[in-house]
């Protein structure tokens, strides 16, 4: 079937509060890049955009926050990925829709991972907005924002116009869906079904809006892809900036914070990478993360959900191996015998721990090799647990979810972190790794209904799942994804701690080689 393109005078145009935007038309789509919804100086609060005169052409992506270090393209085969233009001038999003009419669809703002430090809007591949705008009949937005030192370092001790310079990064999203709720309808969006999507730390950002008072009201729906943690790189930020303020400015040569707003931002950079570990050794404040006061109130699992946001349906899940499954192992999995796994636990977790590990394991996965055990995430699932728990118990509709599909790389692979969101996006075709005839295509289908459902009805079910429920207390009723899909009841909770228990060594001394190679 032939695609249509237009770009011209006449198609793709509308006008915003600040004035007309002009993109193009493709496959029955309009697409949109780079809109500009806020600015905003270093450390300060972001501002609207004065209107301007004329069209702007907004055919080409944004300037994304710039990274504090270079990237270094590896492990491209399992996550495929862009890099672009860097500016701090990154306040900008994308939009894809169907028609620039009174459409009222759902709108999907995508909220991009790579924690609260790095990533973009277009990073990953899988990321484009084009089939799930065009098979969903969905309106989609990608946001990029501040990240790092430049979204999130508290400088409050030094004066007011830094009071919030700590969450600049999530202020800088609170703009983006006030924008939104301003200008979608005239792209064919409903303002009042906008659903917060993101994965890792786009799903972090997920839960940082449920407790960041300012966005209220500027979103129904939230979907959390991987973003509930046990790392302390995603702990919020407690205490303030002072120490750090004055280190900087030490290290700098300066005597004013005033002057931290202008150092080149390498500069800064290289400044902050000198005197973070010394902070962060010593228990201090050292940024990163959004920060603890009036503006945020902190992570819900410690400080509970607030109540306000008590009405907004989830969908939250994480992967089977998230972290553990990007190294690859020393042994061939399609080839390996159940005898040969189960020495490989025992050499790792030793042979007396491993026994009931792995009678726990086989309980619940029987049909994997307890070799899998090796991979299987717990920093990831242990507090996912809690969070559904706690969300449920303060009166939140949750439905929770685990990818679990191996992916054919190395004689087969348990599924890493970010390897669900082609599937979410309906991207398989873009991605090389998923392809898997008879397969794909259905687990795609699945659970692309199932977040179109949910986008739609504040429910994921679908006629592609079995009978799935709202997560109580007492129940977690988590659909479990994979080649055999099927909803079950708290079905790893007893797995869970064992695993964190006798494994967490394991997982520890694997990530500490990999930082040294990485180092070298």
């Amino acid at each position: 079937m032939e695609k249509k393109f237009v770009y011209d005078e006449d198609t793709a145009i509308v006008e915003t509060e600040n004035g007309k935007v002009r993109s193009y038309f493709f496959d029955d789509m309009y697409i949109f890049k780079g809109i500009p919804y806020a600015k905003a100086k270093r450390f300060h609060a972001p501002e609207k955009v004065e209107r301007w005169e004329g069209v702007l052409q907004t055919a080409s992506y944004g300037y994304v926050c710039p990274l504090m270090e270079m990237p270094k393209p590896e492990g491209e085969l399992l996550v495929p990925h862009r890099y672009w233009v860097m500016s701090e001038e990154c306040q900008n999003l994308n939009v894809w829709t169907p028609g620039l009419d009174d459409g009222k669809r759902p709108v999907m703002v995508w909220l991009h991972g790579g924690g609260f430090y790095a990533g973009s809007s277009i990073e990953q591949v899988a990321y484009e907005g084009e089939n799930m705008c065009k098979l969903g009949q969905v309106v989609v937005v990608s946001v990029n924002h501040r990240l790092n030192l430049l979204g999130y370092l508290d400088l409050s001790p030094f004066g007011k116009e830094y009071t919030n310079s700590g969450n600049a990064g999530t202020a800088d999203i609170v703009a983006a869906l006030q924008w939104i709720h301003d200008n979608i309808e005239r792209f064919g969006g409903d303002p009042e079904n906008v659903i917060v999507f993101g994965q890792s730390g786009g799903g972090a950002k997920v839960t940082t809006l449920l407790q960041t008072p300012a966005a209220d009201g500027l979103y129904a729906k939230g979907v959390n892809m991987s973003g509930v943690i046990d790392d302390p790189a995603t702990k919020d930020g407690e205490g303030n900036g002072e120490k750090l303020g004055l280190a900087l400015m030490k290290e700098l040569k300066v005597t004013e914070v005033k002057a931290l707003e202008t150092v080149p931002y390498q500069e800064l950079v290289k400044a902050y990478n000198k005197v973070k570990p010394v902070l962060e050794n010593a228990g201090e404040y050292f940024g990163g993360t959004p920060h603890v006061n009036v503006f945020y109130k902190g992570e819900p699992v410690k400080n509970g959900f607030r109540k306000e946001t008590a009405h907004i349906p989830l969908m939250v899940g994480s992967v089977f191996g998230e972290f553990g499954s990007f190294l690859p192992t020393p042994y061939n999995r399609s080839k390996l015998t159940k005898e040969e796994g189960i020495r490989i636990v025992e050499q790792a977790a030793g042979k007396e721990e491993a026994k009931e590990l792995i009678r726990l394991f086989q309980e619940v996965y029987p049909e994997r090799n307890p070799a899998d055990l090796m991979t299987m995430d717990f920093i990831f699932r242990r507090p996912e647990i809690s969070y559904i728990k706690e969300r449920s118990r303060c009166g939140g509709k949750v439905w929770s979810y685990l990818f679990n599909l191996d992916m054919n790389l190395d004689g087969g692979r348990t599924p890493w972190h970010c390897a669900d969101i082609p599937y979410f996006f309906h991207n398989t075709e873009l991605v090389p790794y998923t392809q898997e005839q008879g397969v794909t295509e259905r687990i795609e289908k699945l659970m692309f209904d199932s977040l179109m459902a949910f986008a739609k009805t504040g429910n994921p079910e679908n006629p592609e799942v079995p009978r799935w429920e709202a997560c109580t207390p007492e129940k977690e009723s988590t659909l479990v994804i994979g080649r055999e899909t099927a909803v079950r009841e708290n079905f790893d909770h007893a797995l869970i701690p064992v695993l964190e228990k006798y494994m967490r060594p394991v997982y520890d001394r694997n990530r500490n080689e990999r930082k040294e190679q990485i180092q070298h």
